[in-house]
């Protein structure tokens, strides 16, 4: 072989990469497994829309999530409580119908899910029906076990959520970190250990001490996507009208932005509005004769 050649092995890793391997089809729950194997880092972005999701689905992102989070950057809600089944249904079939590569997961809204295991399959099997999504996210470690094992079961890949749950927003009083001390750290580690054991095939760390984030990462076999849990996990996502700058206002100190479309789709609007004033739009080459 060629000492310039690449290797077998490097060769099936240039074809099950997350990043320029996998492309002839969407990037599943396995490959996901692989990459945590690999030790390959991936990242998430929310997405809500079908020309927003196509955007990142082209960018190579391999997940994307349709996250109740619509609700406070979309849908004027304050928080995530209000959102509806039907609207998760019409938002997740959208950012299907906008991609073909990435694995697309979706939230089960507040009040879709905890009332039963039942109710949580029921609602699973219509944003899989109904919308085409490829898996689905749900909120709670211990308590969310039993709705995750019974989704695992009919054939629902689920993706877990501990630490920071928004959608208990009023329970805990706002947005502040989890488990900061030893017997929150223990029950946060039982939390992850529950939903692994349960089948989840990936759990999102959020607003989570790094230092714990990293050790939950350690001691489980599927894939930890962090948001506020530091750089130790496998994954990190970040709600994509934050991380493009579209948000207005404070933003969670995990958050980085790494654009300002915010400022660039406001001056477009403001150039439009003084063209129109002014009679310079349209102009002869945007009319018709």
């Amino acid at each position: 072989m060629n000492a310039s050649s690449p290797s077998p092995a490097q060769n099936q890793a240039s074809t099950t990469s997350l990043y320029g391997g996998v492309v002839n089809r969407r990037v599943t729950v396995r490959d996901l497994a692989s990459a945590k194997q690999r030790g390959e880092k991936w990242a998430m972005l929310t997405a809500y829309d079908a020309l927003t999701a196509g955007v990142f689905d082209e960018a190579g992102i391999p997940v994307l999530l349709v996250g109740d989070s619509a609700g406070n950057c979309h849908l004027g809600y304050e928080t995530t409580v209000p959102v509806t089944m039907d609207q998760m249904v019409m938002l997740s079939a959208a950012v299907v119908r906008g991609t073909k590569r990435s694995l697309i997961v979706a939230d089960l809204p507040f009040g879709s899910y905890q009332e039963s295991p039942a109710q949580a399959l029921h609602n699973a099997a219509r944003l899989m029906k109904e919308a085409g999504v490829g898996a689905v996210k749900l909120e709670g470690g211990e308590r969310s076990a039993r709705s995750i094992e019974l989704l695992v079961d009919a054939g629902v890949p689920v993706m877990a959520h501990i630490g920071l749950t928004p959608q208990s927003v009023h329970a805990f009083g706002g947005y502040p970190v989890q488990g900061r001390g030893d017997e929150a750290a223990h029950r946060m580690l039982r939390d992850a250990k529950a939903v692994q054991e349960a089948g989840a095939f990936a759990v999102v760390l959020e607003a989570v001490p790094a230092e714990l984030a990293a050790q939950v990462t350690a001691q489980l076999a599927i894939p930890t996507v962090g948001i506020g849990g530091g750089a130790d996990t496998d994954a990190q996502v970040l709600v994509w009208t934050d991380m493009a700058g579209m948000t207005a206002g404070r933003v969670p100190k995990f958050v980085k932005q790494y654009a300002n479309l915010r400022s660039v789709l406001g001056d477009a609007a403001k150039e439009f509005a003084e063209e129109v004033r002014s009679g310079a739009f349209p102009a002869e080459q945007h009319t018709f004769h």
